[in-house]
């Protein structure tokens, strides 16, 4: 198993699903709720997510296969899609999405949608684990990549129920500046993806 490959599976995953960036939202769309009640919303969402993710780690891979998709093609695309979702954290559009999404979806119960569909588990932690699985050459490494899908979920329940506490530490300017440094990494790494994907089609690049 590659210390390396598990390192840049937890930052990819990490980055793209941001449990410190989904805390205020997490407050904002369970205001005035129990502490009880704040957890079984955390619970839910968590689990949704963790099932949506798993049921792509298997099946993601198959399903491009049967549409004509190849790994490589797919490594490029979602390079490309993760290179956006970084843009998005390095100048705030994705903040200020959220946001939105906080103001018109006022529902009572907001477990399923948004925040695990798509906040947790969006388009991009979605192609991340499709991604990551077909990068794992042995059962050990699909076993460290669904291992580290898990801890960060985790990350993210703990957050949940420490988002107060969190938001009070950090300060907007503190999810800010971590935001930023969160984009930078995860543009990094997405070229990575494309520059793995062009060399699955054949095509050598210099180290």
């Amino acid at each position: 198993m590659d210390p390396t490959f598990i390192i840049s599976a937890f930052v990819t995953l990490f980055v793209v699903i941001d449990p410190i960036g989904l805390t205020p939202v997490f407050i904002a769309l369970t205001p005035g709720m129990t502490v009880q009640h704040r957890r079984a919303i955390a619970v839910r969402s968590t689990v949704i997510a963790a099932g949506l993710l798993f049921l792509f780690a298997f099946f993601g891979e198959q399903v491009l296969g049967f549409i004509g998709i190849s790994m490589p093609a797919f490594r490029i695309a979602g390079g490309i899609l993760l290179f956006l979702t970084a843009l998005d954290m390095l100048f705030e559009r994705r903040t200020k999405r959220r946001a939105d999404k906080v103001e018109v979806d006022d529902l009572p119960d907001p477990s399923v949608f948004p925040i695990a569909i798509p906040l947790i588990a969006g388009p991009g932690a979605i192609a991340s684990i499709i991604l990551l699985v077909g990068q794992a050459e042995t059962s050990l490494d699909m076993a460290a990549v669904l291992g580290v899908m898990v801890g960060v979920l985790i990350l993210v329940f703990l957050m949940f129920l420490s988002a107060s506490l969190i938001e009070r530490a950090l300060g907007k300017t503190g999810i800010v500046v971590v935001t930023r440094l969160l984009g930078m990494l995860l543009a990094a790494l997405s070229v990575q993806f494309v520059l793995d994907g062009i060399r699955g089609f054949g095509l050598a690049l210099g180290s």
